[in-house]
């Protein structure tokens, strides 16, 4: 979960391992033992690199995280500390600072996370640099159905039940499985269509409803259910996996009233007339499998055209980074700024999902959230 890029260290033969390695460990144990900042910076200027793990993990920046020193923190990273480095117990500095509660080191360190991840959307943005220059965003350099749009569309999905009768779809990865989509997720999807839905006064006819990836059909199931006496007016769902366009056949989506269903990704339709002539949606959800943030934030992009005006409201499935607290938390942050960016205001409001303990909520699939608080988003047109 490190920036450091091994294509950018000089070869071999041009270092002195063994003096790179006393180096490092020298800087790591003079801040564990709180050597003054002059005598650290000579150390770091006769060359003690940063990006430095001992066999425990810590680096440098994880030193200073413990000993609570923000000065220290905000002179690693100045000097180019890795922000997102884990040690062996998947902790970063910011993890550390979190569990101190230490707030001035933890924010340092998360604004780092932060103009890191806008600089390397920026540099794409405007040149063919690949995403795999930051691995803080793993997805990226994933090839598997659960990474590869291309792989997880040719991907075989089950649908099933777990031993407590939790609805989940399931996709094989080697010899795991992964939740596409589980049953744990409903308070989260009721809270959120209680909230897109509220507010507007539309409901005499029916909201317009946009949604981008069908899952399980929980959020589209709230979204029908919202307004028994008026259901949705118009209701586009927008899914491009075989395997859950026959689950919704089966399911009987294809026969109900205003629903219609456009069969392929998101992009394929997003600046269509199949789209774009529905004339704009009331309420936009959009959470899809395999995707990153970089695909996240295109999408973000196309708002302005797609919401229907000042009282319409956007969300997305808040999960990305979401089993690391400070990884959460600066794709929060970036999404509110990138939103902002297209002249949407986010408001945030907590669900908490810690009831369910881990067993009982994953069983045996890989986790994708394991945090006690899910932040829901929800995003109007800013007023001018």
């Amino acid at each position: 979960m490190s920036d450091h890029d091994p294509e950018m260290e000089p070869e071999s033969d041009d270092i002195d391992i063994e003096a790179v390695t006393e180096l490092g460990n020298s800087l790591i144990q003079s801040i564990l033992q709180k050597e003054s900042l002059p005598s650290l910076q000579a150390l770091i200027d006769d060359g003690a690199p940063l990006w430095y793990q001992d066999e425990d993990g810590t680096s440098a920046l994880h030193a200073a995280a413990y000993v609570e020193n923000a000065r220290l923190v905000k002179l690693l990273i100045d000097e180019g500390a890795v922000w997102n480095a884990v040690d062996n117990l998947e902790n970063t500095a910011g993890d550390i600072s979190l569990s101190l509660n230490n707030e001035e080191c933890y924010t340092i360190i998360r604004d780092a996370g932060i103009r890191s991840e806008l600089l390397l959307s920026l540099l794409s943005s405007r040149s063919t640099i690949s995403r795999t220059s930051s691995s803080f965003i793993i997805r990226d350099t994933d090839t598997s159905a659960a990474g590869s749009t291309d792989a997880f569309l040719s991907s075989r999905l089950r649908y099933t039940r777990d031993h407590r009768g939790q609805d989940i779809c399931m996709l094989q990865l080697e010899d795991t499985e992964v939740g596409v989509m589980m049953g744990w997720e409903r308070e989260i999807m009721h809270d959120t269509v209680e909230q897109l839905c509220s507010g507007h006064n539309k409901h005499e006819r029916g909201l317009k409803i946009l949604n981008v990836g069908f899952g399980l059909g929980i959020i589209d199931s709230f979204f029908q259910m919202h307004t028994p006496r008026t259901p949705p007016s118009l209701h586009v769902i927008i899914e491009p996996h075989p395997d859950v366009l026959q689950y919704m056949r089966e399911q009987g989506w294809y026969e109900k009233a205003g629903v219609v269903i456009l069969e392929g990704k998101w992009q394929d339709f997003i600046e269509s007339e199949a789209l774009l002539g529905y004339g704009g949606f009331d309420a936009i959800y959009t959470d899809t499998f395999s995707e990153d943030y970089e695909a996240l934030h295109d999408f973000f992009k196309h708002l302005p055209d797609l919401l229907a005006g000042p009282d319409s409201k956007f969300s997305f499935f808040n999960g990305l980074g979401a089993t690391n607290a400070l990884f959460y938390d600066v794709y929060t942050r970036l999404s509110e700024l990138h939103l902002s960016d297209v002249g949407l205001d986010v408001q945030w409001s907590d669900v908490d999902v810690s009831a369910q303990d881990s067993e009982e909520r994953w069983g045996e699939t890989r986790k994708y959230f394991t945090l006690p608080r899910y932040r829901l988003p929800i995003a109007k047109m800013r007023q001018t």
